[in-house]
């Protein structure tokens, strides 16, 4: 497979887990389709790298969407929100 499959491949997989991880936080999150694909690549590249120091084996979805999920919620945190409350977006000038 070429270089430009593979891109494709980690973008769409990454948007799979980024959009699976906002839904498991409940309220609207002010995310861009970009912003939710680059907290998937963010989370799946964190599980890989968990389980690989662990188990010595590539991530599951489930633990990809967990870090995802954790991304989210530290995303909220920095915004001013909760669990719940997805805070708010950043004030543009």
């Amino acid at each position: 497979m070429s270089f430009v499959v593979y891109l494709i491949l980690i973008a769409v997989g990454g948007l799979v887990v980024g959009a699976l991880a906002r839904l498991a936080l409940p309220g609207k999150d002010p995310m861009t389709l970009g912003q939710t694909m680059l907290v998937g690549i963010g989370g799946s590249l964190i599980a890989g790298l968990i389980t690989y120091a662990i188990w010595d084996k590539g991530p599951g979805i489930v633990i990809s969407v967990l870090a995802a999920t954790g991304i989210v919620y530290f995303i909220r945190r920095a915004r001013g929100g909760s669990l719940t409350d997805p805070g708010r977006p950043p004030i543009r000038d």
